[in-house]
């Protein structure tokens, strides 16, 4: 599937309107964050595991940290079907010939 007569996932973003861009740029820092905030809780988790006393919040962070890594390829589908609603959806399926 193409947005623009580009791939899906596709980085380059130079031909697009400065709108495309800026929502383009507010998804990629939210994969950050959300990329940032699973790391933080696996490392954490996994320093409390060396105490017995602090096992079960260590667990609670690992999923946490796992839910967040789950929703990182969410928030890049979000994006892409966003910017494919922002373009000319009606030339989407002539794109894929």
């Amino acid at each position: 599937m193409k947005i623009s007569g580009k791939p899906l996932f596709h980085r380059d973003q130079r031909g697009d309107s400065h709108e495309k861009r800026k929502l383009y740029a507010a998804y990629e820092l939210a994969y950050t964050l959300v990329d940032f905030g699973a790391a933080f809780c696996f490392v954490v988790g996994s320093v409390m595991f060396f105490s017995e006393a602090w096992m079960t919040p260590g667990t609670w962070l690992f999923l946490i940290g796992s839910i967040l890594f789950a929703a990182k390829p969410t928030i890049r589908l979000v994006r892409e079907i966003r910017l494919l609603q922002m373009g000319d959806a009606k030339d989407v399926a002539k794109r894929q010939d």
